[in-house]
């Protein structure tokens, strides 16, 4: 069974900031929903999923730290005292015990499952509970970037909203998720087992993970600059992470927004390229729809 790709946690240290940015790149950004453990966050909706610019909003909500859990609020600011950037990867799923013991069987290391709700407002101004479950886990080779399965347990229609996904620049995929490693290679058994796909693509220059929704890209910092021309995020640790996200739009109405908004960019091949620095930690490869 695959698990696709849910959303992307952007970690930012001014969210604010964060929302006026991505509403200047033509991105529709939903309106600021606060979590019981001490971070808020606003969404960028997609075809099924998601960006998550999340920061820091009261620290006397954040549970203690307790041996053997793991804490969603904690993990994001630890690492937004390095460096802000896409810090979570986090894959779908229907039944989060399920995957977990899965997750055991392949002799992933795993934390116990968490639930939780929050209130998310409508269009039109009214408020919804939306609840989630959540499964963690950690990747020894790669443990500054978080990983977790998510359960959608409320009605989509109170999550999804049509209203959010009329991007001005024409947004519609998540098409890929680009990591950087030294050694892609080190990286292939974790995210199979991971999402749950045993067949990928293998070269020199990394690996590539089809998940069924949205490729998992692994690259070197070298094939990386030679494919996207793209830099490696400041004050990335040695073992790599997340660097960038590859998403479909509509290119002559994105490089106008972009123009008009004074942000830094440039064609490479057949994209329009962000790089880290100039949001937040992590790059933006757009592609034509």
């Amino acid at each position: 069974m695959l698990r696709g790709v849910d959303h992307i946690v952007l970690a930012v240290s001014d969210l604010d900031a964060a929302r006026t940015l991505y509403e200047a790149l033509g991105f529709i950004v939903t309106p600021t929903a606060y979590h019981p453990f001490g971070t808020k966050n606003a969404l960028v909706q997609l075809d099924g999923a998601f960006l998550e610019l999340l920061a820091v909003h009261d620290e006397s909500l954040m549970p203690e730290p307790r041996e053997g859990s793991f804490s969603f609020a904690r993990f994001n600011q630890s690492f937004l005292h390095d460096r802000q950037g896409a810090s979570m990867l986090v894959l779908k799923s229907d039944n989060v015990a399920r995957d977990l013991v899965i997750f055991n069987e392949l002799e992933l290391e795993t934390y116990p499952p968490f639930d939780f709700e929050r209130e998310a407002e409508q269009p039109d101004g009214s408020k919804k509970t939306v609840s989630f479950s959540n499964g963690f886990l950690h990747h020894p080779l790669m443990k500054h970037t978080g990983f977790f399965v998510c359960h959608h347990r409320h009605d989509p229609e109170h999550f999804w909203k049509p209203d959010y996904q009329y991007h001005a620049n024409g947004a519609q995929r998540l098409e890929s998720v680009l990591f950087l490693a030294d050694n892609p290679s080190d990286h292939h058994e974790f995210l199979g087992g991971f999402s749950g796909q045993r067949i990928m693509r293998s070269t020199s220059a990394g690996v590539v993970v089809d998940t069924g929704h949205g490729l998992l890209e692994v690259l070197t910092p070298s094939a990386a600059k030679v494919f996207y021309d793209l830099d490696v995020p400041t004050n990335m640790p040695l073992e790599g992470g997340i660097a960038a996200l590859n998403i479909s739009v509509d290119l002559q109405k994105t490089e106008e927004l972009l123009a008009a908004a004074q942000i830094d960019y440039f064609r490479h091949n057949d994209l329009l390229v962000v790089q880290p620095e100039t949001l937040f930690g992590c790059g933006l490869l757009m592609r034509a729809k």
